[in-house]
C-alpha cells in the first residue's frame, strides 16, 4: 500500500460540517498533509411535479412530458451542484483562515461508502461527523453511515460531534488484543503526536496478562517518544472510560472498532457504538 497522502474530510450540508472542517484542518496541519473536503451527492430517482399525470393523455403528450421532466431534473441537479460548490468554498475558506494552506474541494455523485473505500490507498485519516444532515429529523444519536464506514475502512477514522477544541491529550481504550495493540502501534509510530500525553486504560475483568499488556503499551509508546500514563480500572468499561475522559479532561478517545472477536472482547462489537454514543470528545476508531 502506498504512503498515505492526504486527510479526507467527508462533509454534508449540516451544522456538523463546521466541526468536521475545523478538526480536519487541525489534522492536516498537525501531520503536514494536504486536506481534501469531499461532498457526496446521492442520486435520487424520484422526480417531483405538481401536475396530475393520471388517466389518458393525448397525442405526443407522453414524449413531451418525459422531455419536460428530464429538463426539470437537470435544472434541479444544476441547483444542487451549485449549492454544493458554494458550501464547499465556504468550508475551504474556513480552513484557510485557520492556517491550513493546502486545501482541495471535491464534489461527486455516488454512494458515500463506495467513494471513501475507493480512496483508501491515498488517505492517512478520514474525518466524519458523528451525525449528519438527517440527524435533526431522525433524532438518531449516531449517524447511519458511521458504523458501515468504520467496518469497511481500514484507515483511522476521526468522528466529531461538537465544536473544535485544540487536542492536548489522548486516551486509548485498551484491551491488549490485536485491534487495540494496533492503536498503540499507530500512535507510537507517529512523531507528529509525540507532544500529546497518552493515557492507556484497561477495564473490565482483569486477567493474568493485564500487567504484561499494559507494560507492552507503555514500552512501545515511550520508545516512540511519548509521555504515557497507564491504568487498570475494574468495572464497566464504558463507565470507566467516560469517567477518565471527564476527570482528566482528555481531548481525544482512541479505540479499536467492530472486531469479529468473541463478545467477551471489552471494547469491540457493540461496545464501539456504546462508546461513540457516550463520548463527548472526538473519537478515533481503528479497524485493522
Amino acid at each position: 500500500m502506498n504512503q498515505p497522502k492526504k486527510i479526507l474530510a467527508c462533509v454534508d450540508q449540516s451544522p456538523y460540517a463546521d466541526y468536521v472542517a475545523d478538526y480536519s484542518a487541525w489534522a492536516a496541519r498537525r501531520f503536514s498533509l494536504p486536506l481534501e473536503l469531499l461532498h457526496i451527492i446521492d442520486r435520487h430517482p424520484e422526480i417531483a411535479t405538481s401536475d396530475d399525470h393520471s388517466g389518458a393523455i393525448g397525442f405526443d403528450a407522453q414524449e413531451n412530458l418525459l422531455n419536460r421532466l428530464t429538463e426539470e431534473e437537470g435544472q434541479r441537479s444544476r441547483e444542487i451542484r451549485e449549492r454544493g460548490r458554494v458550501f464547499l468554498n465556504g468550508l475551504k475558506q474556513r480552513c484557510e483562515r485557520a492556517g491550513t494552506d493546502d486545501v482541495d474541494i471535491r464534489q461527486r455523485y455516488g454512494q458515500l461508502l463506495d467513494t471513501l473505500d475507493e480512496q483508501q490507498r491515498d488517505v492517512a485519516l478520514y474525518v466524519l461527523g458523528r451525525r449528519g444532515r438527517s440527524a435533526a429529523h431522525t433524532q438518531r444519536d449516531l449517524g447511519r453511515h458511521v458504523e458501515r464506514i468504520s467496518r469497511k475502512i481500514q484507515r483511522p477514522i476521526l468522528t466529531v460531534a461538537s465544536e473544535f477544541s485544540e487536542p492536548k491529550s489522548l486516551l486509548v481504550a485498551y484491551d491488549g488484543k490485536r485491534m487495540t495493540r494496533g492503536c498503540i502501534t499507530l500512535i507510537a509510530g507517529n512523531a507528529a503526536l509525540a507532544d500529546l500525553p497518552v493515557h492507556v486504560v484497561m477495564s473490565g475483568k482483569q486477567t493474568n496478562e493485564s500487567e504484561k499488556q499494559l507494560h507492552w503499551a507503555t514500552e512501545t509508546l515511550v520508545l516512540g517518544g511519548f509521555s504515557v500514563e497507564t491504568a487498570y480500572l475494574p468495572g464497566d468499561p464504558e463507565q470507566q472510560i467516560m469517567r477518565v475522559l471527564n476527570d482528566r479532561e482528555i481531548d481525544i478517545l482512541v479505540m479499536g472498532a467492530y472486531s469479529q472477536s468473541p463478545l467477551r472482547s471489552l471494547f469491540f462489537g457493540s461496545k464501539t457504538n456504546d462508546l461513540l454514543r457516550a463520548s463527548r470528545v472526538p473519537t478515533v476508531t481503528v479497524h485493522l
